[in-house]
């Protein structure tokens, strides 16, 4: 895995660790569940699936991070295969969420192009 795509995979983690962060611990705040496009009255309801999904976003960052520690610790390939993996389900929902609801297409391309980024550079590589 070469340094242009480990960078950019370390930065898909972070982000999706941001996310987590918003999703599962700061959501009841107004100005985070709000870019979410949460009502107040809804917050209730919907609270419960977001800590879900920042969990989701978690562990995939954890595949992109984890898989980058492997490639520097003697694990090439497998942590190649592992956080590349992270960065393609990162990617995958972030096509989800725009395909989903059209109002959160800048949302999703935040959140998806440092992993297309990520697997673009690794493929050129190879």
């Amino acid at each position: 895995m070469n340094v242009v795509a480990q960078v950019f995979a370390v930065l898909a983690g972070l982000l999706h660790v941001l996310i987590f962060t918003m999703e599962s611990v700061l959501f009841r705040r107004p100005q985070v569940h709000g870019r979410f496009r949460v009502k107040p009255q809804d917050l209730e309801a919907v609270r419960p699936w977001a800590f879900n999904q920042g969990f989701y976003n978690l562990f995939l960052a954890l595949g992109a991070l984890g898989g980058v520690v492997a490639v520097h610790t003697g694990h090439a390939a497998v942590g190649a295969a592992v956080a590349l993996f992270g960065c393609a389900s990162m990617l995958g929902a972030a096509v989800v969420l725009a395909a989903t609801d059209r109002r959160m297409v800048r949302a999703a391309a935040i959140q998806g192009v440092t992993p297309l980024a990520a697997l673009v550079a690794a493929l050129l590589a190879s």
